[in-house]
């Protein structure tokens, strides 16, 4: 009998043993894969600093819902910390709650990092390697509009006709004019309804219009090229785009930057430490890509993609610990998924403090 007895004391202990063991490793795997990541996001923060270099660089403000994913995730960690308190405790129903609160915080985040997104888009910022200067389709180059005699221009972003800013409505009636222009046929010809309150100037020569298509104070059709640069001119102008792809004032909306200076505008030109851009640098800022906006794209999609990642396991967590499979003696899962949650939570702080004040 009480050999029986020891060897089921020498049991209990060899099972604590292997289950403190296994526990061990698993652990030290979570902790091999934040290793993996902040390499991984260290590789990008480098070829960010890298790609700053001599470079135009453009800063734009961050989407009001990156702060508010931002204020989600930190209070997912403090009900994660909560609801390994409550598994440790035995209190099942605390458990269950904040895990349940937990997921959904997590998922709260994923979608309003998608609603940042969507913010910056709307902003004009673009996953795509845009360029920071318009180039294509810049308006005056070789095309103006005319309405009513009344030359519109462009400045900025902005739109004037007469030297005053257009409002709202001019602009959308402008808008639907140059909608004409947006999709040429594959013969690079236009479908033109409505033409005369607005009229097109190609190389300060305005344009008439002759069975149905635009022609040349010399009586020709416009040349493929030329076409298309009309088409580029209509798609800027429908976006609301004058000479930056991105959206608003420069200075106040976004900011332009060269070696760490600030650019400012001014008639069209970008002015830098007081002086116009020199030729060169002034053909370096046309050809300029908007690099920043990409990289800021880059950095918080991996970001978000890990997250997605762990809120599976979040899932898997508040399944466990609905079924009883975590509780005060088995705690290692929630402890796992813990840890990497904590991680992506400071992660992503530290990433937002790099980017608002690099970015």
């Amino acid at each position: 009998m009480k050999e029986e007895k020891l060897q089921e004391i020498k049991s209990d202990f060899s099972d604590d043993g292997n289950k403190e063991q296994v526990g061990k490793a698993k652990m030290n795997l979570v902790y091999v894969g934040i290793f993996s990541v902040v390499m991984f996001f260290a590789g990008l923060i480098s070829a960010y600093v890298v790609s700053m270099g001599d470079s135009f660089w453009l800063k734009v403000p961050f989407p009001n819902a990156f702060w508010i994913s931002t204020t989600l995730i930190l209070i997912s960690s403090l009900t994660l910390i909560l609801a390994l308190k409550f598994a440790r405790a035995g209190n099942t129903s605390g458990l269950k709650s904040m895990m349940g609160i937990t997921f959904v915080l997590g998922l709260a985040f994923v979608y309003f990092q998608f609603k940042g997104y969507s913010q910056l888009v709307d902003n004009g910022v673009h996953f795509s390697f845009n360029r920071i200067v318009v180039t294509d389709g810049r308006y005056g180059d070789y095309f103006e509009i005319e309405k009513d005699g009344k030359y519109v221009e462009v400045n900025g972003n902005d739109f004037f006709l007469s030297g005053k800013k257009m409002n709202d409505a001019e602009m959308k009636d402008l808008q639907s004019f140059m909608k004409q222009f947006e999709k040429p046929s594959d013969e690079m010809t236009f479908d033109i309804k409505d033409y005369g309150k607005y009229k097109v100037l190609f190389k300060n020569r305005e344009l008439s219009l002759e069975g149905g298509q635009l022609v040349t104070h010399k009586g020709e059709a416009l040349d493929y090229l030329d076409s298309e640069r009309l088409s580029f001119l209509a798609i800027n102008i429908c976006d609301g785009r004058g000479d930056f792809y991105v959206r608003g004032e420069m200075g106040k909306d976004f900011h332009v930057f060269y070696k760490g200076k600030e650019l400012s505008y001014e008639n069209r030109e970008l002015i830098y430490q007081g002086a116009k851009l020199d030729p060169y640098l002034q053909v370096k800022a046309m050809e300029s890509y908007d690099t920043a906006s990409s990289f800021l794209y880059i950095i918080t999609m991996a970001h978000l993609l890990h997250v997605i990642f762990t809120v599976l396991f979040l899932l898997r967590a508040v399944i466990f610990s609905f079924s009883g499979k975590i509780n005060a003696n088995d705690t290692i899962r929630l402890q796992m998924t813990g840890i990497f949650w904590h991680f992506l939570g400071l992660l992503w702080v530290l990433l937002l403090l790099f980017l608002l004040f690099i970015h």
